[in-house]
């Protein structure tokens, strides 16, 4: 007897939906084959499968049972598919054909029955609505995941037994229901705050103006003067996330298997944080079975780079492509994926390999060839595509042994900075960009015209400090963020003048 049951496999940050049919037909040595292109998780599921059904204590008739996964051409990975092949197998051994082109099931078995979560099940239950069918079984753990998706009834289940008797009719249960809007507010606090950060005020500015405008920003200052604990605070001010924005950003986290599965949801903007010796492939995202980096687990958030010059140059350098497109393309020979990687860059870095140079009252220990040698391990491509350069000086004693929270809160500064993408929005409606820094050529050229004060600012810089193309279209993408901050419908000399000054520290340190 031939069953079929519905399940999905994960490529990139989406899902293909998968038909899994068994065959079950009497022989003297009894076994279990699967094909269809599986991988060794999924060829091993037979001995878990068929362990689970034994203390399930459901029926199993004894024989060959072939699994075939379709389609063949496609690669099948991870534990996903125990679920679906062992219900599918324990429908083949019965008398009864089962309805089952309702159903869409994954889960993992352990030996004992039970149901384990798995990945990407965002991803699945869109597949799964957008395919027809009515009911997804998931594991108990997945279900506030699965059930951010409408138009699907999420069924969750705790073990094998609980959900061969759904499947059979035998037993009835309830949809997980989420309440989105509420989820959303309840879980969209956050654990720090900008008044938290005493002094820097010129700083805070900086990361305001990048948060606005989506500029990508790098920090300088010797060792000890905030760079860390202002860059893990920027996700408090930048505008709360969308629910589509949410449902993208979820999707990838959920495919790398990093969603914590008490929230099963993201409801704030990430923040990634990966050490300097981190690889090529753990920032960009590959591996033999390709997976989003670091760059698209920060999509819609902050990737922090501290220490930016200890990080290899090669690492650095396989950044600027997403930085430009906002995506990720990973070449394999079996094909090619693409993950998202629209993220907001902060990296913070010291003056010199001792952090003091400069500093007016520690004396810095670097020769100048080494200080030649640290900073050059920046390239200017890369620098150039950071918009804004600030400097983070000491904190002043009065200011850092202050008992009182005297700067604004994290959600004054976000009211502003939401106010301003508000602008950006509305202006970019068309073109169906968000911020600022998304502009293009054209963009540039119809949203920065410039007076002839503002424009005598801006030639005067490009002659003295020797910017590039690139830096002059920065300069008036972080001018035109200036203005929509200050609600200004033009540029004027003061925001290109600001503009400048965060463009004007590199020139000093890598010149």
């Amino acid at each position: 007897m031939i069953t079929k049951l519905y399940s999905a496999a994960l490529r990139g940050v989406d899902a293909f939906e998968v038909e899994v049919e068994v065959n079950a037909r009497n022989a003297e040595n009894p076994g279990v084959i699967i094909v269809g292109l599986p991988d060794a998780a999924v060829r091993e599921s037979s001995q878990r499968v068929t362990s689970a059904i034994m203390a399930s204590a459901l029926k199993l008739d004894v024989g060959i049972k072939t699994v075939n996964l379709a389609p063949a051409d496609l690669k099948k990975e991870g534990p996903s598919f125990d679920l679906p092949i062992a219900l599918a197998m324990i429908g083949a051994s019965g008398n009864d054909a089962l309805e089952t082109h309702h159903f869409c099931v994954v889960g993992e078995l352990g030996l004992d029955g039970a149901v384990r979560p798995v990945k990407g099940v965002l991803s699945i239950a869109l597949k799964a609505r957008a395919c027809g069918r009515k009911f997804l079984i998931v594991p108990e753990a997945n279900a506030a995941e699965a059930a951010v998706i409408h138009g699907i009834d999420v069924i969750p289940v705790r073990n094998l037994r609980q959900a061969w008797e759904f499947i059979s009719g035998e037993k009835r249960i309830a949809p997980f229901v989420l309440d989105r809007r509420a989820f959303f507010e309840s879980h969209r606090s956050y654990h720090v705050d900008f008044n938290e950060v005493k002094g820097q005020h010129h700083v805070k500015r900086a990361l305001e103006v990048a948060a606005a405008g989506g500029h990508n920003l790098l920090m300088v200052g010797p060792p000890g003067t905030g760079k860390s604990m202002l860059a893990k605070r920027i996700p408090t001010i930048m505008p709360e996330m969308t629910e589509d924005d949410a449902i993208e950003t979820t999707k990838i986290h959920s495919i790398a298997g990093t969603l914590d599965t008490k929230k099963g949801f993201l409801t704030t903007r990430p923040f990634r944080a990966p050490h300097h010796t981190i690889s090529d492939a753990g920032l960009l995202g590959g591996g033999t079975n390709p997976g989003p980096g670091e760059v698209s687990l920060a999509h819609h958030g902050v990737l922090f780079l501290d220490e930016l010059p200890e990080f290899r140059r090669s690492t650095l350098e396989v950044m600027r492509q997403p930085l430009e497109d906002s995506h990720v393309t990973i070449s394999r020979a079996a094909g090619s994926l693409t993950f998202p990687a629209r993220f907001m860059l902060v990296a913070a870095m010291n003056p010199c390999p001792c952090g003091f140079y400069g500093d007016i009252k520690r004396q810095c220990r670097c020769s100048v060839k080494q200080i030649e040698k640290y900073r050059q391990r920046i390239s200017g491509p890369l620098l150039d595509r950071i918009d804004i350069h600030v400097e983070v000086p000491l904190v002043d004693f009065k200011d850092l042994t202050s008992d009182s929270l005297t700067g604004e809160s994290s959600e004054t500064i976000r009211q502003r900075v939401a106010a301003a993408r508000e602008i950006q929005v509305s202006r970019f409606k068309v073109d169906k960009l968000t911020t600022n820094s998304a502009m293009g050529a054209r963009q540039v050229r119809d949203h920065c015209k410039l007076d002839s004060e503002s424009k005598g600012y801006l030639e005067h810089a490009m002659q003295e400090m020797n910017f590039s193309a690139r830096a002059h279209d920065r300069i008036l993408k972080v001018a035109r963020t200036l203005a929509d901050l200050a609600g200004k419908d033009d540029i004027t000399g003061n925001e290109m003048l600001e503009a400048i000054q965060f463009r004007s520290l590199d020139r000093q340190l890598f010149v």
